[in-house]
């Protein structure tokens, strides 16, 4: 192999996942004479996910919404970095606050979505013993609100075995990340809720209940637009499957090289692609089931309007095209 003006470290393959790169090794390491050797380079395995991305050509990034792709990238051991990243943005505003963590595994993944014994995604604990639970939802189901508020306290009230006193609980962080609108109020992407007194604003003795939510509907900034580290991260929650390659402002930064390294199809193993393929089919279904819900609403309302109302207006009524309205009157 020609190895003059190799770049270090070079890719020269891939085989299996892995991918195999001329590292440079002394001769000293090896049990032969140097005479022997005819270069320093050596032909060796190296994890995908450790090498910058892309490597000049297209890839195909899996998206991070499903839960099973969710935990991959943000929840794994070597995920590190980029939760603490992640959660700096998100959480603290773009302030490095966090500067190590413990990933904890919060549930054992059933091979069927719908059997999942938490709803929990990533769950992690900081330096000063604060827990913080992340959930990525992307269907809208009944009592959403309510349940986020369970697993929070539910948490919170897990922590001490028994006989143990209350000093010894620790604030929980409740990180929700929905790919709907939960609050209609207003446009904001993040909203931080505390418990605060009512009238004076001020915050509870023993504040240690935190719900974050970021509707990743709302954020709408394009790639040219993103500036801030939260903004870089929602994007890539949101866009990642529609990339083929890392864009500029993430490529600089090591968490996301990282976190697209994963993210990765060529990446993953057969196995991997399996249970991604039956999270997606599983996550379309639900919406299909919706929307034909939502269909069959609307056609009951325009049946019982077709006495009343002219076509045209039952459609702006409705959201139903016209078409259909002349087929229910027909029918």
């Amino acid at each position: 192999m020609n190895t003059n003006n190799v770049p270090l470290p070079t890719l020269l393959q891939e085989r299996s996942h892995c991918l195999y790169a001329a590292i440079p090794i002394p001769y000293s390491l090896f049990p032969v004479p140097c005479s022997l050797l005819p270069t320093p380079y050596s032909l060796l395995p190296v994890p995908c996910s450790l090498f910058p991305v892309p490597f000049g050509k297209v890839m195909t990034f899996i998206s991070p919404k499903t839960d099973f792709a969710f935990k991959k990238i943000f929840g794994s051991q070597e995920s590190k970095p980029i939760l603490i990243s992640f959660l700096n943005a998100l959480v603290y505003h773009n302030q490095p606050l966090i500067q190590d963590l413990e990933i904890i595994d919060p549930y054992q993944s059933s091979p069927l979505p719908i059997l999942k014994d938490s709803f929990l995604d990533v769950k992690a604990k900081l330096r000063n013993g604060s827990l913080v639970i992340i959930e990525m939802q992307v269907l809208q189901v009944e009592s959403f609100a309510r349940r986020v508020l369970y697993n929070a306290t539910k948490a919170y009230s897990l922590q001490l075995g028994k006989g143990e006193g209350y000093r010894y609980l620790k604030p929980v962080i409740a990180l929700t990340i929905t790919d709907f609108v939960m609050f209609t109020e207003h446009n904001q992407i993040i909203s931080n809720f505390k418990l605060r007194e009512e009238t004076t604003n001020i915050n509870y003795i023993e504040n240690h209940l935190q719900l974050v939510f970021v509707e990743l509907p709302k954020f709408e900034k394009q790639l040219e637009e993103l500036e801030q580290l939260d903004e870089l991260w929602m994007y890539f929650l949101k866009n990642a499957p529609f990339l083929e390659t890392v864009p500029p402002q993430m490529a600089e930064k090591p968490e996301f090289q990282q976190a697209f390294g994963i993210a990765s199809e060529a990446n993953l193993s057969r196995k991997d692609l399996e249970e991604l393929g039956k999270r997606e089919m599983f996550i379309h279904d639900q919406q299909g089931l919706v929307i034909f819900a939502e269909k069959q609403t609307k056609n009951e309302i325009a049946r019982q309007l077709l006495p009343l109302l002219d076509n045209e207006t039952i459609s702006q009524t409705t959201g139903l095209p016209v078409e259909e309205i002349e087929k229910l009157r027909e029918s």
